[in-house]
């Protein structure tokens, strides 16, 4: 078994906009900084599978798909935000594929823990609409894929992004065989995610919202995590936990207010992977979302790669250089009523 295995999207550059934050240094300055610390050659780099048209269209709906690739085809915009390049199309899905390649080897026990840095992002991508820089949804397409070929039969996605994973709720918010977990700055992009938002039919009580207020930091983090997340866990005990990690919570981060350091996430992974380590064979794998200042990309990076490989690392950027507010608590009394915790 490797103790580890990445997802690294060859040829991503070619999703590109002047001016975009959404770019490819995001994932080059990751790619770097784990290089520079030892951890990016020595694990494996899985090429990515082909994701099966059942499993494409199961979540996102055939129209999509084809509005997809034409505006792709032609280099549009599908909103104001959300761009496509010529590449665009066999970029995402060269990105679903490689959240399906890692979240199936540590699945089957070929890997420890994993990490796709996925490029597209797709969190915000709907079953019938791209948004919010996201294209195809990566993470709901692997979930899906082992639910439908692998025998998973319950599956956690705990959403770590800055901004609620709209895309991701919407698409299993009916069904009761993946638990959404998100913790989000709150208000904030794209205006989802009350506490109060759990479900219906099926899947009612399968959608967990956190939403922080600005200036919400480590110990926010941290207390939501202790809370509420890992008791939930322990009430649906899933077979494997789904990560979708942006590192835009990061104090850095241009377009959000949160106060998350690199260290905090770290020890966010930490609980994560130690209550997989106890509950779910150790499975836990990572799939890029957002984050947009590339010194955080660099410390984050690394903070949560030490904590799947259970090794110890310093933070180079330290604690934010204000306080944390503490608004978030009422959020947390909210919280902690609504599930009975």
């Amino acid at each position: 078994m490797h103790e580890l295995v990445y997802f690294y999207p060859e040829g991503h550059a070619a999703h590109y906009e002047r001016d975009h934050p959404e770019r490819p240094e995001r994932v080059e300055t990751m790619r770097r900084a784990l290089d520079e610390i030892g951890w990016w050659q020595p694990y494996p780099k899985l090429p990515p599978i082909e994701t099966p048209a059942a499993v494409l269209e199961a979540i996102h709906a055939p129209d999509y798909l084809k509005t997809l690739q034409r505006a792709s085809a032609r280099g549009q915009h599908l909103d104001m935000d959300t761009y496509t390049t010529t590449a665009s199309w066999d970029l995402a899905v060269n990105a679903v594929g490689g959240a399906l390649a890692v979240s199936q080897a540590v699945w089957h026990g070929d890997a420890r823990r994993g990490f796709a840095l996925t490029r597209p992002p797709g969190h915000h991508a709907t079953q019938n609409r791209g948004m919010g820089f996201c294209l195809l949804n990566n993470i709901a397409l692997a979930a899906e894929d082992l639910l439908q070929n692998t025998g998973a039969q319950r599956l956690a996605i705990i959403d770590l992004d800055q901004h609620h994973g709209n895309g991701t709720q919407d698409i299993f918010y009916t069904r009761g065989d993946v638990f959404y977990f998100s913790t989000h700055q709150s208000p904030h992009y794209p205006g989802t995610g009350r506490v109060d938002e759990i479900g219906v039919g099926q899947g009612k009580g399968m959608t967990a919202n956190f939403p922080l207020s600005a200036y919400s930091g480590d110990m926010a983090f941290t207390t939501v995590t202790d809370a509420l997340i890992l008791p939930l866990l322990d009430r649906y005990a899933p077979q494997m936990i789904l990560v979708s990690y942006g590192f835009d919570p990061h104090w850095r981060d241009p377009l959000g207010s949160l106060l998350l350091s690199a260290a905090g996430y770290k020890t966010l992974i930490e609980r994560l992977c130690a209550w997989a380590d106890a509950n779910c064979q150790g499975r836990i794998a990572l799939v890029l979302e957002g984050g947009y200042d590339l010194d955080a990309a660099a410390a984050c990076a690394q903070g949560v790669v030490a904590a799947l490989l259970s090794r110890s690392w310093e933070d180079p950027l330290g604690a934010p250089p204000q306080p944390e507010a503490e608004a978030w608590l009422s959020m947390l009394g909210q919280a902690k009523n609504l599930w009975g915790l």
